[in-house]
């Protein structure tokens, strides 16, 4: 579609600054106009200004082809085009030498020591062993999450660098993340991306689907439901019929990140006719606006629990209708699996237990007790200045009290006093 006459409206003073559809923040949305009337296309086709924090782009293209029954403002040419059906490209694929070397050095990786703090060795091996997760020296610590589809072969891997302690991916000073074909400099590599955990549907096919956006947040959600096969598409935009593919014949449940709800609404809708998908609206009823603005996905909610709260409750069916375009756009997950969720919010949003009588413990222990000079060993780290590493993570540990992404930080000094203890 020629859509060369439409332009975002001009700033003229507030009142030419919506609110943006995507992450709800006021005065931050610039609307498509048609240059040659001056008319809005619609309410969601803009741009928020918010680019880093939101991110929010709707074009007018977007717009008339998954709206057929909307015409050009300035022209009836533009009709619905059909969405492109999936060609057959033969995709390159990974060496399995290259695969297999990466399966090791997890001592070393950041994103599973931060998986570690948060479930333990024992789970995150199984974790590691179920989702092939590897290690790359591309950069220190950094992850390799390889997109392996259902006939078991290695279709590429995604490199990204991720802080052991918050398990935030590392943005500074650029964003750590490519491609391991791009790494290891595969000439005239044709990559055909697949679903992050495809390989899960060889063998447990029976299970329902729950699909996320990012690697990381399968991966966390498969230990608090397990119930449900955990895919990540890898991108917001990646949820297409292309890679999808796979899942025909099996109900999904999709949980959009809070920035991405409306888009992946009108995905499921689009893709109606090939997939049973139904969107879950969890996040959007419960988040808070500063939640918004963060773009939090549903492993943040997640992790601020005790995976071993979340008991499976076995239900009788599973029920996932289809989209219906007709419908409201909001669409509501409704599954027994979910009891814990939609029947009492006192698992994931319930509130938050805090840490007092740990801190208050630890804080009179190290004042009583004589500290050691030289250098600890706790592993995976060494302590090389007791007195800071007790001063500052006590300060993190009060600042965040309660908030299960800051536990390491208590853990770690319970593991301190613990070998202080045995050191007497």
């Amino acid at each position: 579609m020629n859509d060369h006459h439409y332009t975002l409206e001009p700033y003229k003073d507030l009142n030419s600054r919506y609110t943006c559809p995507g992450c709800k923040k006021a005065k931050t949305f610039s609307r498509y106009i048609d240059s040659t009337t001056g008319k809005h296309i619609h309410t969601s086709v803009g741009r928020c200004n918010r680019e880093n924090n939101c991110g929010y782009h709707r074009t007018p293209k977007q717009y008339f082809q998954n709206n057929p029954g909307s015409t050009d403002p300035g022209s009836n040419r533009f009709t619905k085009k059909p969405e492109v059906r999936p060609t057959k490209t033969t995709p390159s694929l990974i060496p399995v030498p290259i695969f297999e070397k990466s399966l090791n050095e997890f001592e070393k990786n950041c994103f599973v020591k931060y998986l570690i703090s948060l479930f333990g060795r024992e789970i995150t091996l199984n974790l590691i062993s179920k989702y092939q997760i590897g290690s790359s020296k591309h950069w220190e610590g950094s992850t390799v999450f390889w997109q392996i589809d259902i006939s078991g072969k290695v279709r590429t891997g995604k490199i990204m660098l991720y802080n052991s302690e918050t398990g935030r991916r590392v943005k500074k000073p650029y964003s750590h993340i490519t491609w391991a074909h791009k790494a290891i400099q595969v000439p005239d590599f044709q990559l055909v991306q697949c679903l992050f955990g495809e390989h899960l549907l060889r063998d447990q096919a029976s299970k329902p689907i729950a699909i996320v956006e990012s690697e990381k947040t399968a991966i966390i959600a498969s230990v608090y439901l397990p119930q449900f096969i955990w895919l990540a598409t890898g991108s917001l935009n990646n949820l297409n019929l292309k890679i999808c593919q796979p899942l025909k014949g099996h109900a999904a449940a999709i949980f959009p990140d809070l920035n991405g709800f409306d888009k992946w609404c009108e995905k499921a809708k689009s893709l109606s006719s090939d997939f049973n998908f139904s969107v879950s609206n969890l996040l959007e009823r419960k988040a808070t606006e500063n939640e918004r603005l963060q773009g939090l996905d549903l492993a943040d909610y997640l992790i601020r629990f005790d995976s071993k709260d979340f008991i499976p409750v076995q239900p009788k069916s599973i029920v996932i209708k289809s989209i219906e375009p007709e419908k409201s756009e909001e669409f509501h997950f409704k599954s027994d699996y979910f009891v814990p969720f939609e029947k009492s919010d006192a698992l994931i949003f319930r509130t938050v237990v805090r840490w007092d009588k740990e801190i208050a413990a630890l804080e009179s222990f190290f004042i009583k007790t004589p500290l050691p000079i030289a250098p600890v060993r706790i592993v995976p780290y060494t302590i090389t200045n007791v007195e800071s590493f007790i001063d500052s993570h006590l300060a993190t540990s009060k600042a965040h009290n309660g908030n299960r992404v800051y536990y390491p930080y208590l853990e770690r000094l319970m593991q301190l006093k613990e070998y202080m203890v045995n050191q007497n």
